[in-house]
């Protein structure tokens, strides 16, 4: 068994934009210090860290000297050099382990994991080249969505087709990478669990909540979600099932889509996610103390809610909304440090909450 660390041990966090900044907040207020390595200048973490090491990730030596400070490792982005994890690995062990990450890098693969434990999810094809992808348009149908396997996020990498007309124009968008074809699913909502377990085994799971998406990036995410009992129960199962699979000790965030035929599930993150942010001002440990507890070797917390929550995303000039915002009766302000406004780029959130009685 692993001894758990001590208030004053060091965690060192891999991306330091707003996850690894609300995750040196968590680990602070539980006697943590934080180590940030990006290769980013002046990043949004680094404002709340205990100490910043801006290198590449192919710089050994900094990496070395990383390890050498730090007594565990954890990440906030799951796109992170196969080779900078086997240097670090030789010094402490890297929490969520390689398999999430070496899985939810790739969408071929994850979606062969995922059907692979029972789980459904849409219907995919590996694509190589264009001749694959119309053998796959005609076998799986229009409207369906050409993405790359690797690195996309937030809608980028992505490219739908409505007819196999779409297909010489959606492969020429992947730009060579290997993609992945996803057919369409009839869904009447999205909904998310964040799911945690702990370095002994044990799980705990936060309320689904419901999604809403505004090009490409989550807009909103209320709790809590429209489920029945039995959808609840199936969606919580389901995230733990995932966990117990992968031997995961930390945060996880799975995506759903809730359809008549039962939960299907689009995507999975090994980290803390956007929307698990409401459990910040609807529970008493919110999902970044509890990603905190478990790569330390505590307890999970309880991840009971106590309020009904909105969380709004602020994208880009919503951060023009601020003074606005913070007159709400109600609503926790919860803002990133990022000095450049950019379309498309997540500058905040608000938590909007109603106690339950």
């Amino acid at each position: 068994m692993t001894d758990p660390l001590r208030p004053g041990a060091t965690i060192g966090i891999l991306g330091g934009g707003q996850l690894g900044r609300m995750l040196s907040v968590a680990a602070a207020r539980l006697g943590f210090r934080s180590h940030i390595f990006d290769p980013g200048a002046n990043p949004p973490a680094g404002e709340v860290a205990a100490q910043v090491t801006t290198a590449p990730w192919d710089d050994e030596a900094a990496l070395a000297a990383f390890a050498d400070s730090v007594d565990v490792v954890t990440y906030e982005f799951e796109n992170i050099p196969t080779a900078t994890l086997d240097i670090l690995q030789r010094h402490h062990p890297i929490r969520p382990g390689r398999e999430a990450l070496r899985i939810s890098q790739d969408r071929l693969t994850e979606k062969t994991f995922l059907q692979g434990l029972g789980l459904k999810t849409a219907p995919y094809a590996d694509i190589s080249y264009l001749a694959s992808l119309q053998a796959a348009l005609r076998d799986i149908g229009t409207p369906a969505i050409l993405k790359t396997r690797r690195f996309g996020y937030d809608g980028k990498g992505q490219a739908r087709l409505d007819s196999i007309d779409d297909a010489a124009h959606a492969h020429a968008a992947m730009q060579g990478a290997p993609a992945i074809l996803e057919g369409f699913v009839a869904f009447s909502h999205e909904v998310s669990v964040i799911a945690a377990r702990g370095l002994q085994g044990d799980v705990a799971c936060f309320d689904p909540g419901e999604n809403v998406h505004r090009d490409g990036i989550l807009h909103t995410t209320t709790v809590p979600a429209r489920l029945t009992p039995g959808q609840r129960s199936d969606a919580i199962l389901l995230a733990a099932n995932i966990l117990n699979a992968l031997d995961y000790v930390g945060v996880l965030g799975v995506e759903l889509f809730v359809t008549s035929d039962g939960l299907i599930v689009n995507e999975i993150a090994p980290r803390v996610h956007n929307s698990g942010h409401w459990t910040q001002n609807g529970c008493a440990v919110d999902q970044f103390e509890q990603h905190i507890r478990a790569v330390v070797g505590w307890p999970l917390g309880d991840g009971h809610r106590h309020a009904d929550v909105v969380m709004e995303n602020l994208i880009g000039t919503d951060i023009d909304r601020v003074a606005t915002l913070a007159a709400e009766p109600d609503t926790a302000l919860h803002l990133y440090g990022k000095a450049e406004t950019k379309p498309g780029r997540k500058m905040g959130h608000v938590n909007r909450i109603r106690r339950l009685s």
